[in-house]
């Protein structure tokens, strides 16, 4: 199984980087920043203002823009089984 890869911005020096996506749900996406030993876990929150998500990672502030309804579109498109409901027994 491949892993999800998203673009993040660090705001501090303006750089993008590629993280790996642990897991993503519109309320919070969990990043792994790294790899090996040497890898750092990061929660990102919706902003107040819902047009990114935002998190910190060793005291630095990253941020993944897009606003949550994107989010779920994306939820959706990789996977569409969860939206179906299921039958119960």
């Amino acid at each position: 199984m491949e892993s999800e890869k998203i673009e993040v911005r660090a705001t501090d020096s303006g750089n993008t980087l590629e993280v790996a996506v642990f897991s993503k749900r519109v309320d919070r996406i969990e990043v792994v920043l790294g790899e090996g030993i040497h890898n750092v876990k990061c929660v990102l929150t919706p902003t107040r203002n819902r047009l990114a998500y935002a998190g910190t990672a060793m005291g630095r502030e990253i941020v993944y823009e897009r606003t949550p309804e994107q989010v779920q579109a994306d939820i959706d498109r990789l996977n569409p089984a969860l939206r179906k409901p299921r039958r119960r027994r």
